[in-house]
């Protein structure tokens, strides 16, 4: 049967080559720090269980320090020129885009086939696993087509990774903090100073604080993933479920809506609002968020309304 582990041995092994290719590219200064956090990830990936709480706990310790030292940075130079790239875009265009649609559509067809065939993979993780190989179809398909270099994706990956540096595994780490706030009984500690904020018998007031909490939480860790247990647990469960008789379905799912606008607005979410500045190589780090505050903001009260009104 095919299990996670199949998708952290995957994701080792191609942490494991950025380290190595990075180590080995003398023209970046750089080198050494690029080679030893992607090094440290893999580490994780392949060995994690191993290590224990303790180790993993020095091992994420360590990646702090390499990152915030700023060890991390892009290889100078080797961009495809433009002139190339748009020739190459004009003769592969449909076809990139066809390999490209192969991850979702082998994630999807994958999620439901494994619960079919019992037995296969871990049903608890198929979307996980079929992600993992569509990733893998996608790119046999593209290697067979375009023939490149053997180690043209894994260079191309690397310098990509390189670029967008501490901020690629920034969601994981933000969101295992969630499960540690929530563990260590912060929510109940916000619930706490909120209800002292909250008129009392305030149906409205508790909504407001929940809405707005989600969206904060969410702007201060950069998931909302990692917020929702936290404001669940402070102002959800025990007002709005259990003291208003809220709809358990609409206020969690509303709620998370919430802290969705949230991400919009904080550069936190970096997979979201900083990432795409860095490869789109904007002048102002920060433009995605400014162009997206305008939806953010009025979509947040809408959601919050909303509750309001379904959910009671």
């Amino acid at each position: 049967m095919i299990t996670l582990g199949f998708v952290y041995v995957l994701a080792g092994l191609t942490f494991a080559a950025f380290a190595a290719l990075g180590l080995l590219d003398r023209s970046n200064p750089k080198r050494f720090g690029n080679a030893a956090f992607w090094g440290l990830l893999a580490l994780s990936m392949l060995g994690g269980d191993h290590l224990g709480d303790f180790g993993n706990g020095l091992l994420v310790l360590a990646l702090v320090a390499i990152a915030g030292t700023g060890q991390i940075g892009r290889t100078p130079g080797g961009d495809v020129a433009a002139d190339v790239q748009a020739s190459r875009a004009a003769q592969h265009g449909p076809f990139l885009l066809l390999v490209a649609l192969i991850i979702p559509a082998a994630a999807l067809a994958g999620t439901f086939l494994f619960k079919w065939i019992p037995g296969l993979a871990d049903p608890k993780q198929a979307t996980l696993i079929s992600l993992a190989l569509g990733v893998l179809i996608a790119l046999a398909v593209g290697m067979a087509r375009l023939k490149p270099p053997a180690l043209l994706p894994l260079q191309q990956g690397r310098r990509l990774l390189d670029a967008v540096g501490w901020a690629a595994i920034l969601p994981q780490m933000l969101a295992s903090l969630g499960a540690v706030f929530a563990l260590a009984g912060v929510g109940e500690v916000v619930g706490d100073l909120i209800g002292t904020a909250i008129p009392q018998g305030s149906l409205f007031g508790a909504v407001l604080a929940f809405g707005l909490g989600m969206a904060l939480f969410t702007m201060v860790m950069g998931n909302a993933f990692a917020a929702f247990p936290v404001m669940l647990a402070a102002v959800g469960m025990p007002l709005l479920i259990k003291q208003y008789g809220g709809d358990p379905a609409v206020v969690a799912a509303i709620g998370m809506l919430a802290g969705f606008c949230g991400t919009l607005m904080t550069p936190m979410a970096a997979n979201f609002n900083l990432v795409p500045a860095a490869l789109l190589e904007l002048k102002n780090p920060y433009g995605v968020i400014k162009a997206q505050i305008g939806t953010a903001v009025p979509l947040l009260a809408v959601n919050i309304v909303f509750i309001w009104l379904f959910a009671f």
